[in-house]
């Protein structure tokens, strides 16, 4: 199938307008999209060069469907085409999921909130649940691939390490494991690596003058917020603990859900471990990328804490200042790194350290599955600490019956009706509502 020709700038706004409208369902569901809109309806990219892509943008941190559009956008009007690209991808999602932030710290506390969240967040219980089969069921071929994912696993749940050391240790075993057991990760890893070419002296410095530029636009919140409210407002925290996240999150939103709850509830205090699940449900809810929740985690950091400023002032800026330090390095990553896309989709060792990191998330998703029931279907947990261990185990009696009643109805109309995602939520948040009267 030939391709047509290369669509103006306003034809690609407004297709990447409706593509950001209508981006629901996760990253596949958006990935899915944007192959209906850009390859098969009207062939602006050819089928191997956005697979490519999309391969490419699992190399890199943060969200892929993202990455994918900006680089989309990137390869049919340059720079100019994948900012608009990647922002119209976000910024509904964006808008929308203030708006919701902002009216949930405005709400918390009033009795229907909170049944109407009881619903949404055993619904999201069940499609986390679902994200990870899915994923283990694609990721976990091999042997090797397995032992990682019980790892990562088994070093979150029960060690409570770090989740950035997990991500680089499982790199680091792929990476040796390439040399030494070609076949642990797979059958499908590229052949050895291609001979060294040294790029054009003009390729490298154009990579250099992107990265700084864009690490200069990165850092400048960061500034201004130092000199005029310095190191210890929340702003502060807020802005560094995202520009960290930004560059951890391998392997997609539900990866580092797990890192950023156990940060910003256990760590930082932000919030209650139902808020964040919570958070996740708005986010569920809302076209673009689900790692927007950070969002939320940042509208309620800084509206529990706005000084100088009033909490829906706070409120605004945390929201922006979150946006701002997750998604600038999406499209620092593209613009630098895309016009040697080729190359790193070659690089042996760079695939195998990918494969080892995917098997390390399904551990890291798992935990994140058996967070959330604990938080969300007991109203008493206890963190043990005995040594290294560090455990979360739940009081049995205070085991919530709604809530164990709407997570058995989310699953059955997930698994076994095959329901969309936001049917699910509408009904298991419409139950909680009457559950509430009900009592």
């Amino acid at each position: 199938m030939e391709s047509s020709p290369p669509p103006t700038f306003r034809e690609l706004l407004v297709v990447f307008a409706r593509i950001g409208c209508l981006s629901f369902g996760g990253p596949a569901g958006q990935i899915g999209l944007m192959h209906r809109e850009i390859v098969e309806d009207r062939r602006w990219i050819e089928e191997s060069a956005y697979l490519r892509a999309l391969n490419f943008c699992h190399l890199l941190p943060g969200p892929e469907a993202q990455q994918l559009a900006t680089w989309i956008g990137w390869r049919l009007h340059g720079v100019a085409g994948g900012l608009a690209a990647g922002l119209l991808f976000v910024i509904p999602g964006a808008l929308v999921m203030l708006l919701l932030s902002l009216f949930y710290a405005m709400a918390t506390g009033q009795a229907w909130v909170a049944a109407l969240f009881l619903g949404i967040k055993v619904a999201v219980l069940a499609v986390v649940v679902q994200a990870l089969l899915r994923i283990a069921r694609r990721a976990l071929d091999t042997a090797l691939k397995r032992v990682l994912a019980c790892a990562s696993f088994a070093a979150l749940f029960f060690f409570a390490l770090p989740f950035p050391v997990i991500v680089l240790g499982a790199g680091v075993v792929g990476i040796f494991a390439a040399r030494l057991w070609p076949h642990a990760l797979g059958r499908h890893m590229p052949g050895p690596d291609a001979p060294e070419r040294r790029p054009l002296a003009a390729g490298i410095s154009l990579t250099l003058r992107t990265l700084a530029t864009g690490l200069v636009l990165w850092g400048a919140p960061m500034l201004v917020i130092l000199l005029v409210l310095g190191p210890d407002h929340v702003l502060w925290n807020i802005g560094a603990f995202f520009a960290k996240l930004a560059v951890v999150t391998f392997g997609g939103a539900y990866a580092v859900l797990s890192y950023m709850a156990q940060q910003a509830v256990q760590v930082h205090g932000w919030l209650g471990a139902r808020e964040m699940a919570d958070g996740l449900g708005l986010a569920e809810t809302t076209p673009g990328p689900l790692i927007m929740v950070t969002q939320f985690v940042g509208t309620i950091a800084a509206w529990r804490a706005p000084e100088p400023f009033s909490p829906l002032l706070a409120g605004i800026i945390g929201a922006a200042l979150t946006t701002w330090m997750t998604f600038v390095p999406c499209f620092l990553w593209i613009f630098t790194f895309a016009p040697w896309m080729e190359r790193l989709e070659n690089v042996r060792w760079l695939q195998s350290g990918l494969a080892a990191l995917t098997a390390a998330v399904v551990g890291v998703i798992a935990n994140l599955s058996l967070w959330f029931a604990l938080h969300v279907l007991f109203t008493r947990v206890a963190e043990v600490r005995s040594g290294p261990l560090h455990l979360s185990i739940p009081e049995w009696a205070s085991l919530d019956w709604r809530a164990a009643g709407l997570a058995l109805l989310g699953a059955v109309l997930l698994f076994r009706a095959r329901w969309p995602v936001w049917a699910v939520l509408g009904v298991c948040a419409a139950c909680g509502l009457v559950l509430r009267s009900v009592a």
